[in-house]
């Protein structure tokens, strides 16, 4: 599972349809304009007849500081509002939706405001500020013209990784647009469980290879697979490669099934990073989806609810999967069927963001991109405090206060080859009454990302060791390595169809 970012897209609002306008209603939204462009047309036509904003205001019948955050472009008027304010301005909703600003002066204050509301101002942490009249226009040109070059230097640096980091970005956005629920998915996953007569229960390995079988694909364990590959399919003569040994921390039944995934979900070979990493989560939530079905897990998360013991340890037992497993489903239909917000995150004992996901306003660190995996989450957060936990063998619950609102979690401990991470889910605490462990004692407090909540060491210890301490760094082997490049990143292919040559049936 991908998860979503906190980069601020610009606003945009339903354009106008090649319908008379009275046709229109509000539910058409077919063209888009900039709803920066939108409140400059309206304020421009507003003080063209000589209206302040108070008197606008009263003829549209709404508080001056709502059409004050219309015309800066911080609020979307449904279209039968944009209608009243046209008759009220004299002109039509077209002249107020064309594409282009009122004047060049116009779209550099709007190019500056756009500038303002992403993500390299939120990653410098610096203030927004009003554009003001006074301001001249080299003033803005310079402001948007280092604003473009600090973008265009992040875009730069490291190409490959930036491409894949942003698409990340964007993708974990629409997750977080979608409450991270796929109903197609959730439809597919359904048709095939049907398809093989699963009649409730835990979903077992006989009944994934039997999916296989229904498929048209046998599968066949070996000792030689690719060392970059999980599993290697031959879609021409209908065989799914698997290792003879698996890891004791992963599922047997997932690889498998994410192998199928591609040709249940018509899977073309991905053209960029883009498509490869939406193909990743939708093999991901397909396979969840299978192991853990929308209407057992919705019956058995909604009685948990019901009876306020929600548990990540119940739902991964309940259904014999892995808790990482567990934690992703319950994203998943935590808030689409359970109406709970929800974030999730997946960290390395060495405190780095491996996966997030969030659309409970919980602030995850981020870059210039918006891109939340790679950086390094707060120390006095439930990810980060777990691994100080004497007991490994009972879930970690916390609360945490932070500057956007104070977050119940749950964390557990997982191993792996590349050594131990915590995954964690968290909900407000509005929420927090649903579950298991909220009577925890365990608090802390992140003002994160000031410097002082945990990336500066205390005066007293850097004042004695800043000048008598030089440590060695254990430099991670892909730090300065490009992201793999390929149609499946990190494949070689040539290995890939040396395997399937050899393994092909013989006529």
């Amino acid at each position: 599972m991908v998860i979503a970012d906190r980069a601020t897209p610009p606003t945009r609002i339903a354009g106008p349809q090649a319908r008379p306008e009275t046709d229109r209603d509000d539910t058409e939204h077919d063209d888009e304009i900039d709803a920066l462009t939108l409140g400059r047309r309206i304020r421009e036509a507003r003080t063209a007849r000589g209206m302040t904003l108070e008197q606008l205001a009263q003829a549209v019948d709404r508080a001056p500081s709502q059409v004050s955050m219309i015309e800066n472009g911080r609020r979307e008027p449904k279209l039968s509002m944009l209608r009243t304010i046209a008759l009220a301005l004299g002109t039509t909703v077209d002249e107020l939706l064309r594409a282009e600003p009122p004047s060049p002066r116009d779209a550099l204050e709007i190019a500056v405001e756009r500038a303002q509301r992403g993500p390299v101002f939120e990653a410098l942490g610096l203030p927004a500020f009003r554009v003001a009249k006074g301001m001249n226009d080299q003033t803005l040109q310079t402001i948007l013209a280092l604003h473009n070059e600090i973008d265009r230097l992040h875009r730069e640096r490291a190409a490959t990784p930036e491409e894949a980091r942003r698409a990340n970005a964007e993708l974990r956005q629409e997750m977080r647009a979608r409450d991270n629920f796929f109903p197609e998915l959730e439809e597919r996953a359904a048709e095939l469980l049907q398809a093989v007569g699963h009649g409730g229960g835990p979903v077992s390995h006989q009944l994934v290879a039997d999916i296989a079988s229904h498929l048209g694909y046998s599968l066949h364990y070996v000792g030689d697979l690719p060392n970059s590959t999980r599993s290697v399919t031959d879609k021409r003569n209908g065989r799914i490669y698997l290792p003879t040994s698996q890891s004791p921390s992963r599922d047997s039944r997932s690889p498998i099934l994410q192998a199928l995934a591609s040709h249940v979900l018509a899977h073309a070979e991905p053209r960029n990073y883009g498509e490869f990493l939406r193909q990743r989560v939708e093999t991901n939530y397909l396979t969840a989806a299978i192991l853990l079905p929308e209407q057992a897990a919705v019956r058995f998360l909604t009685e948990a609810k019901n009876l306020r013991r929600i548990s990540m340890e119940e739902l991964r037992d309940h259904f014999a999967v892995s808790y990482e497993t567990a934690a992703h489903r319950f994203t998943n239909l935590a808030t689409a069927r359970l109406d709970i917000p929800v974030h999730f995150m997946k960290v390395h004992e060495s405190g780095t963001i491996i996966k997030a996901y969030e659309n409970d306003s919980v602030r995850f660190p981020s870059d210039a991109l918006g891109a939340v995996e790679g950086t390094t989450v707060c120390r006095n957060w439930t990810a980060r405090t777990v691994f100080d936990a004497t007991d490994r063998f009972s879930p970690w619950y916390q609360y945490t206060d932070t500057s956007s609102g104070t977050f119940w979690c749950t964390s557990r401990i997982e191993k792996a080859k590349e050594g131990e991470y915590s995954v964690s889910v968290g909900v407000p605490f509005g929420h927090v009454k649903w579950f298991r462990g909220r009577e925890t004692p365990h608090r802390s407090v992140s003002r994160c990302p000031d410097e002082t909540c945990c990336r500066r060491a205390p005066d007293a210890l850097a004042e004695q060791w800043a000048d008598a301490s030089w440590p060695a760094a254990r430099t991670p082997t892909s730090l300065l390595a490009a992201l793999p490049t390929g149609t499946f990143p990190g494949v070689d292919q040539t290995e890939v169809y040396e395997f399937l040559e050899a393994h092909a049936p013989r006529a």
